[in-house]
């Protein structure tokens, strides 16, 4: 198995360097992550790319404002992931909020019609009668399902961020950062960002006709949280401009302007709404919006986004944080199978470059969860596959890809190389998904081992876990944790401040089944410290080196502080916990 290690990120020069109050350790942070200024490093809405250097937009925009104008239907399809559902009720709400009277939504079902636009969703769309379809988080590679829609007489517009296949769809406008020739100057937006570019473009096309010419314009500002959750929960890197519209979101949430929906959702899954933060975004609201399109109809999901009664709101985020209970457990199940998979593939106890996994009993809404956890456990790209329903000769595989390797690049490489072997695939540079029929996976298997041994560097292979370096003794602090917590809008590609150091145990104990507490110290000071899932049957050395994140500690309040270890870089000194060094289950977090 993989070996992980502690690495420091080099300094910067940059660091301190900045004019304005920010803090010197909060400098050094930004800095190393690649910020030149404060701007960059806390940027602001009035620092957003501008939406006339987004490429398609005067086509999209024109087909909106004629629709709107004119009182045609326009239906927004959907994704059943949590972008693809906080776009559908963005773009709902924000149509809604232009003028537009007679607009609806729809989802595919992940069983019964696939990914996307697809043929069998266009046909279930007729009893609509839409004039206009409006695709969001999807599009670019619905061929068939578009060509379906226009046979019909409707007009599509796709806003998708996905990266385009050798062909276009025949949609009569398109949206779409990654287009070839786009010289929009972010490629990162989420497909919910695209869609909120495209509103923002239809509100000056409307003004400058003098829609608003009577009233006020819409405030396209209080859709921003939904747009901060979808770009979150998509685990696209955190460029500028996405830093801009994600800190604006959060802090609309934090200041209880945010939809009564996710406001439910902070509050079943225990956040408290005025603190919180993208992590509490990606670890607790996501899941539960995600988790309807897993393992039931992401129309829930978006249902509970387009509520603007907060009762109402409250029943249905109860119900998909059942639904999210149910998924945890399917999940672990499913984990619990990839490990013992893995165990009888790997009994010399080495790992292939690549993980690629598959059940027959396995649920093809959660194939992307265990794909992901194989990929952080082991350091590896990891495909797992489901029957894309029961009894199904059709496989629904889900990757997730290391820092590095572009996923969709290798399923393009082994495509190419063999071609009719996939059926259909799409993604990122970190994930993607595919199609296949259960007679190729074994060739599949060995053509993606082929494409992985000529792409990867194996130099990308070693598990490093990256730290911002060591904190002195003072900073160990109540204002310290929360100027971290709050002086940056962390996440994929501009992580999380983690530092590490080396500290004497001077007690622990067990909590729950799995995970450790334990009492640290270090030059005198004497600091609280939590390892989720730490507890592995042996107890900690007398004195470890760990990476954590200072957090301030809001179980005990007051001026609390706590480490959670992250990773700890020695091994274990002694077998069984005696009974005394166990306890109760940690609060929820």
């Amino acid at each position: 198995m993989t070996t992980r290690t502690i690495k420091r990120r080099p300094s910067s020069p940059l660091a301190g360097q900045w004019p304005g109050q920010m803090p010197a350790l909060l400098q050094r942070i930004h800095a190393m992550r690649g910020a030149l200024d404060g701007d960059q490093a806390q940027p602001r809405l009035v620092h957003l790319l501008a939406p006339e250097l987004l490429g398609g937009l005067d086509g999209a925009t024109a087909l909106l404002e004629a629709a709107i104008t004119q009182g045609r239907h326009i239906v927004v399809v959907g994704d059943f992931d949590c972008d693809g559902a906080t776009a559908c009720a963005l773009g709902v709400r924000g149509l809604r909020m232009l003028g537009a009277t007679r607009v609806s939504y729809a989802v595919p079902n992940r069983v019964t019609h696939g990914y996307g636009l697809s043929p069998h969703l266009v046909a279930d769309l007729v009893v609509l009668e839409p004039d206009v379809i409006v695709t969001v988080d999807h599009g670019i590679a619905c061929h068939a399902g578009i060509a379906a829609a226009k046979a019909l007489g409707w007009q599509v517009v796709v806003t998708d961020h996905h990266l385009p296949g050798p062909t276009l769809p025949l949609a009569d406008a398109i949206v779409n950062p990654n287009l070839v020739g786009d010289t929009f100057p972010s490629k990162m937006l989420a497909g919910v960002g695209v869609m909120f570019y495209v509103l923002l473009a239809l509100r000056r096309r409307l003004r400058d006709a003098g829609a608003f010419a009577t009233g006020s314009e819409p405030d396209l500002s209080s859709l921003l949280d939904l747009v901060a959750v979808g770009t979150v929960a998509d685990l696209v890197p955190l460029d500028v401009n996405n830093r801009a519209l994600v800190a604006a979101g959060i802090r609309r949430l934090r200041a209880g302007q945010g939809c009564p929906g996710l406001c439910a959702l902070a509050e079943v899954s225990g956040r408290d709404v005025r603190m919180l933060t993208a992590s509490d975004i990606g670890f607790a609201i996501a899941p539960r919006i995600n988790a309807a399109g897993r393992l039931d109809d992401m129309a829930l999901g978006i249902a509970c986004l387009l509520s603007d009664d907060p009762g109402h709101a409250r029943e249905l985020a109860g119900v998909l944080n059942q639904i999210n209970g149910e998924r945890r457990a399917v999940q672990a199940q499913m984990t619990d199978d990839a490990d013992a998979a893995l165990a009888r593939a790997c009994l010399d106890d080495a790992v292939p470059a690549v993980v690629c996994l598959f059940d027959e009993q396995w649920n093809p809404g959660v194939v992307g969860l265990v794909a992901s956890k194989l990929k952080e456990r082991l350091h590896r790209p990891a495909f797992a596959f489901a029957p894309a329903e029961p009894g199904s000769t059709q496989l629904r595989g889900s990757a997730r890809s290391i820092p590095g390797l572009h996923i969709r690049d290798v399923l393009a490489a082994v495509d190419s190389a063999n071609p009719g072997l996939i059926e259909r695939f799409g993604g990122h540079a970190m994930a993607a998904g595919l199609t296949l029929a259960l007679e190729a996976f074994p060739r599949f298997e060995r053509a993606l081992g082929e494409a992985i041994g000529r792409m990867l560097d194996t130099a990308l292979l070693r598990d490093e876990v990256i730290s911002d370096g060591e904190l002195h003794p003072p900073e160990f602090s109540r204002a310290i944790a929360e100027l971290l917590r709050d002086g940056g809008t962390w996440g994929q590609a501009y992580p999380e401040p983690l530092f590490d150091g080396h500290f004497d145990v001077l007690a622990w104990r067990i909590v729950g089944e799995r995970h450790l507490k334990l009492e640290l110290g270090m030059n005198g000071l004497r600091l609280n410290a939590v390892e989720f899932g730490g507890w592995r049957g042996l107890a900690p050395d007398a004195r470890i080196h760990i990476a954590y994140r200072l957090v301030p500690d809001d179980y005990r309040g007051g001026d609390a502080i706590q480490l959670v270890i992250v990773h700890r870089q020695h091994g274990f000194a002694s077998a069984d916990a005696p009974a005394n060094q166990r306890e109760a289950e940690l609060p929820s977090c």
